[in-house]
């Protein structure tokens, strides 16, 4: 083989194995904590991110707010690394605010609304109208709600802005690191109130719809980066992706609205110490949980 073939080829296998290096190098690993009210529409939207940049996602799930040991806040209170979490606002906006999520990094993502769902097959109540609403609530004799936005709503302000907090306080459970709608599709409760993003997706229930437009109570789900993030450009780049127009469509699907550039969150109460209200006890989801 002549020299300068030789040498040419060599210079050639070099850089082939440069931009390998290099391509290597660029692409990251983006460490996500997400909350149930964005992941169906995030788990459609993730792969398309991964096949586009070359980055990596790996995610761990839970809810925005509480205390149940899968929760975000207890994630990020052991220390847990991530890049990017995905909340709803007023939990990030706390995040932002203890040092743990970057100032100024907060982008709204969607506008999601809470609903009401029995088991499949079930007699279907009627929960169009406030008055409606109330007597389904009164009817049931069981109902499950979430651990985090949707569910402190419903326990420290929707029962008792209807007059109802004696009355179903006692036959209503909080369901710690699972969704409410497997709780309802096993029969372990009769309703389930949740976003309706995050009943949706679950097989084995009938979702009735959204709450009435009087008393609905609209979640902004946020993003924020990390203050520790070893990834930040990659994290920013990924929130980057969840708000393009290209986004819209899988958004929607899962029964979100786009927030916007100008997208507010709705204030929800977040008190220091949730009401002594029995939890369901916990079963591990086969699959990601809340």
């Amino acid at each position: 083989m002549p020299f300068r073939f030789r040498t040419l080829r060599a210079a050639a296998l070099a850089l082939s194995a440069a931009f390998a290096v290099t391509g290597a190098a660029l692409a990251a690993e983006v460490r996500v904590m997400t909350s149930g009210g964005f992941t169906a529409a995030y788990n459609e939207l993730v792969p398309q991110f991964e096949r586009t940049t070359g980055h990596k996602v790996s995610t761990a799930y839970g809810a925005s707010m509480g205390s149940a040991s899968d929760s975000i806040p207890s994630r990020l209170a052991r220390g847990e690394p991530v890049d990017v979490v995905i909340l709803a606002a007023p939990a990030l906006d706390a995040l932002i605010a203890q040092g743990r999520v970057a100032a100024g990094s907060r982008v709204d993502l969607v506008r999601s609304s809470i609903g009401l769902a029995v088991r499949a097959g079930a007699p279907r109540p009627d929960i169009g109208s406030v008055e409606a609403l109330k007597r389904t609530l009164l009817e049931a004799k069981s109902i499950a709600y979430s651990a985090s936005a949707s569910g402190v709503y419903y326990e420290t302000e929707l029962v008792k802005r209807l007059g109802l907090a004696e009355q179903v306080m006692p036959k209503s459970r909080r369901i710690l690191s699972e969704r409410v709608g497997t709780v309802v599709a096993r029969g372990d409760a009769e309703l389930g109130l949740q976003q309706m993003s995050e009943l949706l997706p679950i097989a084995g229930i009938d979702v009735l719809g959204p709450l009435p437009a009087e008393v609905q109570r609209v979640t902004v789900f946020s993003a924020g980066v990390s203050a520790a993030a070893a990834e930040p450009a990659a994290a920013r780049r990924l929130i980057e992706f969840f708000t393009a127009p290209e986004a819209v469509p899988a958004i929607v699907r899962s029964g979100l609205e786009p927030a916007g550039k100008t997208g507010t969150a709705m204030p929800v109460s977040m008190p220091a110490s949730p009401p002594a209200v029995p939890a369901v006890p916990v079963r591990e989801p086969a699959a990601s949980p809340r």
